[in-house]
């Protein structure tokens, strides 16, 4: 895939044009997903594979005219409200601390639970971009407030919020947030890639 002037990015190597195209917009339309749209979504992320398959991964969400809505928006951070509030629905992914392996009678710790819901919330992502939406996932939320909010037992540790909708029009979003409306690039393999061990980049 090469570059053009409407689409910045260009893939080093010959991908899916999902990789690349999908990315996190902040200006959403106001428009309320369908429940069908919903499910489509939640159903991509069901399939994510996990280790010892235990599915650790907990969605929580609310749609804009939804009773709990408000109280979703309430828990980004003032910054992330400002824009987030005109999302179609607004998400808190969870992960399960603990598990039953198959076979035994009593739940342990789990040491990948964030790293299994990671790949639920790609699944999630990438099928909303599939599907014409836009999906932002943020780190800017109360994380005790989610607990409390959102009735989760103790072994839950909420992992992002996110917000998903319809793009909207940029010139809705203050005006500091309009410049960084563009899809972001991404560090080189030889960045992050070493075949054998680690080795310090200059």
């Amino acid at each position: 895939m090469t570059a053009t002037t409407e689409f910045p990015r260009k893939a080093h190597h010959p991908v899916d044009r999902m990789f690349v195209e999908r990315w996190s917009p902040r200006a959403f339309s106001g428009e309320e997903i369908p429940q069908k749209d919903l499910a489509i979504l939640f159903e991509a992320a069901r399939w994510a594979p996990s280790s010892y398959n235990s599915q650790p991964w907990r969605f929580f969400y609310a749609r804009p005219g939804d009773a709990n809505f408000a109280g979703f928006v309430g828990l980004l951070s003032a910054n992330n409200q400002t824009w987030a509030k005109h999302a179609g629905a607004l998400l808190v992914l969870a992960s399960k601390k603990s598990f039953t392996p198959a076979g035994a009678g009593a739940a342990v710790e789990s040491r990948s639970h964030s790293f299994d819901a990671g790949a639920a919330w790609a699944n999630f992502a990438l099928q909303a971009h599939l599907l014409g939406y836009g999906v932002h996932a943020m780190g800017g939320f109360d994380v005790e407030r989610a607990k409390t909010l959102l009735g989760m037992p103790e072994d839950f540790r909420p992992e992002i919020a996110i917000a998903v909708g319809r793009r909207g029009d940029k010139a809705r979003l203050p005006e500091a947030l309009q410049a960084r409306e563009t899809p972001n690039g991404r560090k080189a393999q030889e960045e992050f890639v070493f075949a054998g061990p680690y080795a310090e980049r200059p």
